[in-house]
């Protein structure tokens, strides 16, 4: 399955792709889009994580968006801030709240 393309639009990512010769639209909702001149942050926000099944759920539409921009999960109980595997950075809601450089990561 190949995406031929991807916008963002009103915090949804959509993706149009051809499977078998058939065009297929897909949206996934993306909870925050923060934009400051030339910079963006993508954030989901979580009350907890508790299993796999949710953790890739909140991933599923950051990890669709296919720019270099930062992606960012915030949770509702205390973690420490950390990058996974695929780049998506994870912090509390906490530190987010009330750290002023939180998102100068």
């Amino acid at each position: 399955m190949g995406i031929y393309r991807q916008f963002i639009q009103y915090g949804c990512v959509n993706q149009r792709s051809v499977q078998d010769g058939k065009r297929l639209g897909k949206q996934l909702e993306v909870d925050f889009v923060a934009n400051q001149g030339s910079r963006r942050i993508y954030s989901q926000s979580a009350f907890r994580l508790p299993d796999e099944e949710k953790l890739r759920q909140e991933k599923a539409s950051l990890l669709a968006i296919r720019d270099a921009f930062k992606k960012l999960i915030i949770v509702g109980h205390p973690i420490k801030a950390t990058y996974d595997q695929d780049g998506i950075y994870y912090m509390s809601i906490f530190d987010f709240l009330l750290k002023s450089d939180s998102l100068l990561w």
